[in-house]
This record gives structure tokens, sequence and C-alpha cells, in this order.
């Protein structure tokens, strides 16, 4: 892509675009996790999706075969088990907590560059990372006294997702979107089918029980919000990557950061969640961290989607 080509306009629209579209979306999981399995819902949203990528493959928008199986596999892992965490979390916390934890990936980004790709860094890159950490810290609120491991997950769903986004510089530069996209969607939909095989049929009532429910009865409610949050998770991934097609990588990251006002936006609208003054403190300073993380780093690597790698010569 040529710097002709680039419009950072339309590419900021594009990223605005799909983070609403997701913050949306994403607030729809509780109307799931009443009655639904976590397990369920990732093997037929994956196969909704790949229903639609493999359309799109259809008409010519892009290659669904990947060149290295092994490379896209090994990076599915990652993000699949970052989102398996993610999508349990929305069931049981408050959607501002757990997207807030994600988007602490950036500084894992860093920090697994450093230990163990030899990257260096600066004084400015190491104060965003603990300004990220107080930042989460303050969104999460653990108290000393009634700790709750369960509010640290979306940070332990960062972590994965923070080394998918590595592996997806390392392994996997020369794939294209679609077959990223559709390898992220199979994992999710084999792995979905096994824990649907592991876990008995029904289980605890509840958004507590989401996680725990093998199958249960497709009723029209289920689907119909399954399918919701397929076609838009396509299409803000799909927004998102027209961002990274249209503008340079380290500009448009920083309007991932929308997200956080968006699904907070959104659960306050729809579950009356308000974001209280600290909590608001800390996305702020957690947007701030992975803003100033990705404009400083050479190749940077956004939470939500992997940079659109570039046609050979």
């Amino acid at each position: 892509m040529g710097d002709g080509a680039l419009r950072p306009g339309v590419a900021a629209a594009s990223i605005l675009g799909g983070m609403f579209a997701l913050g949306i979306t994403d607030n729809f999981v509780p109307l799931i996790a009443e009655t639904g399995s976590l397990w369920q819902f990732h093997m037929l949203r994956g196969v909704m999706a790949l229903v639609l990528l493999g359309i799109v493959a259809g008409v010519g928008l892009g290659v669904i075969r990947p060149l290295s199986w092994r490379a896209v596999l090994g990076r599915s892992l990652f993000t699949a088990t970052a989102m398996l965490i993610y999508f349990g979390c929305l069931s049981v916390l408050p959607i501002g907590v757990v997207v807030a934890g994600l988007f602490t990936a950036p500084l894992f980004v860093m920090l697994i560059s450093v230990l163990f790709l030899g990257a260096r860094v600066g004084v400015i890159r190491i104060a965003a990372v603990l300004a990220g950490f107080v930042g989460a810290l303050l969104v999460i609120q653990p108290d000393p006294r009634a700790l709750d491991p369960v509010a640290f997950l979306p940070v332990l769903a960062a972590v994965f997702y923070a080394v998918g986004a590595v592996v997806t510089r390392v392994w996997c530069a020369r794939e294209g979107t679609v077959a990223l996209t559709a390898g992220f969607f199979a994992v999710l939909t084999v792995v979905g089918a096994i824990g649907l095989l592991i876990l008995p049929a029904g289980g605890p009532a509840g958004p507590e029980g989401f996680v725990l429910r093998g199958w249960v009865p497709n009723t029209p409610h289920l689907l119909f919000w399954t399918a919701v949050q397929a076609v838009g998770s396509i299409i803000g991934i799909g927004l998102i990557f027209r961002g990274y097609l249209l503008g340079e990588a380290g500009t448009v990251a920083v309007f991932e950061y929308s997200l956080l006002v968006f699904a907070s936006f959104w659960a306050w609208v729809l579950w009356g969640q308000a974001v209280g003054p600290l909590a608001l403190l800390g996305m702020v300073l957690i947007a701030g961290a992975g803003a100033v993380i990705t404009r400083r780093t050479d190749t940077p690597v956004p939470v939500r989607a992997v940079k659109l790698p570039e046609e050979a010569p």
C-alpha cells in the first residue's frame, strides 16, 4: 500500500465504527449467558462466522487458505484462549472492567518483546507500563480483605492476546486477513465443540453457569443473539481491518481505545452499569499508556485486530 493510498480520516472513522459495533454486540453477551453455554456460543458463532468468511472469500475479497497452517493454528490458539476468557468474564463482570483488562495487552506485548525478542525500550515506555498497571488496579479495585481472582481474569486474557499479537508478527506476517480471521474462528469452533463433549448438558442456572454448562436447547432467543454477536463481530473486525488498510498502524491503533468509551456507554444505557471516578481514571491511564506504547513502537500491534500485511511487490 503506497503512501498516496493513505486516508487517515476515513481510517479513523472505520476504527471508530468497528469499535462502536463491538461495543454494542459485546454488551449482548449477558443475554446469552442467562441460559446459554459459553462453549455452545463459541461453536455456533464460529460456524456462522466461518460461513460468512467463506462467502467473502468466494466473491474474491480474500483468501481463506493460510500459507502456513501450523503458524496460523499456533497464533489462533493464543487469541482464541484470550477470547474464551474475555467472553466468560462478560457474563459475571461489568463490561468496562473486562474491556479495560483486555486493553492492557499492549503493555504485555512490550514486556514480551523485551524479555524474549530483545527489544529495547526507553524511560517513556517503561513509565507507560507502570501507568497502565496502576490504571488496571484502579479499574479492578481489588480488596485485600476479600480478594476475588475472577476480577483479574481479563488481565490474563490480555496476556494470551499479547502472546498472540507477538507471534502474529513473527509467524504470520505474510498471512492474509481472511485466513487469520478464519483460523481464529475455526479454533474457537473446535474448542467450543470439545467443551460441549466434556461438560454435562444443562448446568447451573444464571450467568454464573455460562462457563459450566454443556449443551442447552437452541431456543430462538439464543440463536438470535448468537447470530447478532457473530454478524456484529464480523462487521466490527471488518471495519477495523479496513482502518488499518487505509491508515498508518501507529496512528489508527490509538482509536481502538474508543471501545472503552463505547462499551461503558452501552453498558450504562442497557444495564445501568455506571463507571465510578476511580475506574474512569484507570481507563484513562490504560488508554494513555497503550497509546504511548503503540505510537513509540516500530511495528504497533492493536488489541482487537492485526495489521493488514502489505502485498509483496
